[in-house]
């Protein structure tokens, strides 16, 4: 069962995604992930940081989702930072090598950390 909500926090918008995302849920994903963007555009930080530690299952619509937002964000002006240290989200990442593009954290504490890098 997916779950997906967003919220501006001071630091950053933050969408917190838990369950499975395949080509069935995406789309509520990705419409998180556009609200985002847009409340980030107008957010002192410019940063959208998408929790995926609870994700379970992270399928090629998840991953074509999330680098569609990073790539949006990018036009934007607005960094995109994922979190995840488990295997279900990082092994995807990792054999498309998107690994290379991606901003990934272990923690929610350490991505909202890091300072915007130029």
């Amino acid at each position: 069962m997916l779950a997906v909500e967003h919220e501006a926090l001071e630091d950053a918008v933050v969408v917190r995604v838990s369950g499975g995302v395949d080509s069935s849920t995406v789309d509520e994903v990705t419409a998180h992930l556009t609200a985002a963007l847009k409340l980030a555009g107008t957010h002192p930080a410019r940063l959208v940081v998408v929790d995926l530690q609870a994700v379970d299952f992270f399928g090629s619509a998840a991953l074509n989702a999330v680098l569609e937002c990073h790539d949006e964000g990018k036009e934007a002006g607005t960094a995109v930072r994922l979190v995840a240290d488990h295997d279900q989200v990082l092994r995807p990442i990792q054999v498309t090598e998107l690994d290379g593009i991606l901003d990934i954290y272990p923690t929610l504490s350490d991505a909202l950390q890091r300072k915007r890098q130029q």
